[in-house]
């Protein structure tokens, strides 16, 4: 019997040629929000390595949108020429590309981790940060500024304006980052969205920004196209946002058009308390498949592929969304393949090297 992990998926005009995704990884290495060589081999060598999906790095709709000096934008028109090679390169290996993309709202304006930790002062190239309310993520932060009705505008602004550069970049695929403690997560949860204005206090308002993200891009970017969003599905902390609140938002955006949710968690809060272990947020994807009847993707610590096959046979998600595995190893879904014993076709550079049955 065919592997379910080797097996296409079609979403809108898109058809996956398998359900290995390459999650968005940040790699800190731009100037300027400038894409350059790193971006073009690190995505590149993983098209190569098999994946069907590559999901570009969250990348900044707007300069204060960064959570480093150092992250990968779209915020101008100049960064579309590099964004656009790297996007070709990828579309010729037979995968196909796609972007996230992002707003670091009170967690902007940081280092990398190999520099440090902490918020970069101005005097580094730091700016002030924004979020929904005044509350800093640690307490040893300078507080972020509210959002006023403006600035929420922009955001939404600079959010269609980068997917419609996303789409002269080449981009097939346009996921918006509302988990991980990030702006619009900011605005879902109550543990930093303490407003009393129509973004905040109910679930209806809480969630209002990201549903006006989604009405502005679904306006110009093409309705052939997919559209994910990335959700945190829970906070991992008490009286934050949580499963039965993600359920409730993902029934909302399949009204929206939204192909697919990209289930992680955690990310809001310094207090959070994780349970960590293999394949510890399947649960999650796989209570929002079964109670809306999304298509999901799950991620995290999932590093093999009987693993992988594993969760997609349970009917847990549609995708398998892998990062650090991925870092590891480019060919991850080519040595998946030969473990499973599905053959699948090699780049014709490297057919010499692949293994017999």
């Amino acid at each position: 019997m065919a592997s379910r992990l080797f097996t296409p998926l079609s979403i809108k005009n898109i058809t996956l040629k398998n359900r290995i995704v390459v999650s968005p990884m940040c790699q800190y290495s731009s100037v300027d929000g400038f894409a350059n060589d790193w971006h073009l081999v690190h995505l590149g060598s993983r098209a190569v390595g098999g994946a069907a999906l590559l999901i570009a790095e969250a990348t900044a709709v707007s300069p204060e949108g960064r959570i480093s000096p150092e992250d990968l934008g779209i915020w101008k028109d100049e960064h579309i020429a590099k964004l656009k090679q790297i996007t070709d390169f990828i579309s010729a290996q037979g995968a196909v590309p796609g972007i996230q993309l992002a707003h670091a709202g009170r967690k902007a304006s940081t280092y990398p981790a190999w520099k440090g930790r902490g918020q970069v002062p101005a005097s580094e190239g730091g700016w002030q940060t924004l979020s929904a309310s005044a509350i800093p993520f640690h307490g040893n932060e300078l507080a972020p500024l509210p959002l006023d009705l403006a600035g929420i505008e922009k955001v939404i602004s600079d959010f269609t304006d980068a997917a419609k550069r996303a789409l002269q970049a080449g981009f097939k695929v346009v996921e918006i980052h509302a988990a991980h403690g990030y702006l619009i997560h900011q605005f879902l949860s109550p543990l930093s969205n303490v407003r009393t204005d129509d973004y905040g206090g109910s679930f209806e308002n809480r969630v209002r920004l990201l549903i006006q993200v989604i009405d502005a891009i679904q306006k110009e970017w093409p309705a052939d196209l997919p559209l994910f969003v990335r959700i945190s599905a829970t906070d991992w902390a008490e009286h934050g946002w949580d499963e039965d609140q993600s359920v409730e938002l993902v029934n909302l955006l399949k009204t929206k058009g939204v192909d697919l949710i990209d289930v992680s968690s955690g990310g809001l809060v310094a207090h959070q308390k994780i349970t960590i272990g293999p394949s510890y947020q399947v649960p999650f994807s796989a209570k929002i498949k079964k109670e809306t009847g999304s298509l999901t993707g799950t991620v995290g610590l999932i590093t093999e592929a009987k693993q992988s096959e594993e969760i997609l046979q349970n009917g847990e998600a549609d995708l398998i969304i892998m990062a650090r595995e991925m870092l590891r190893d480019p060919y991850f879904p080519l040595h998946a393949a030969h473990e499973l014993g599905e053959d699948i076709a090699w780049p014709i550079q490297y057919d010499r090297a692949k293994p017999t049955k």
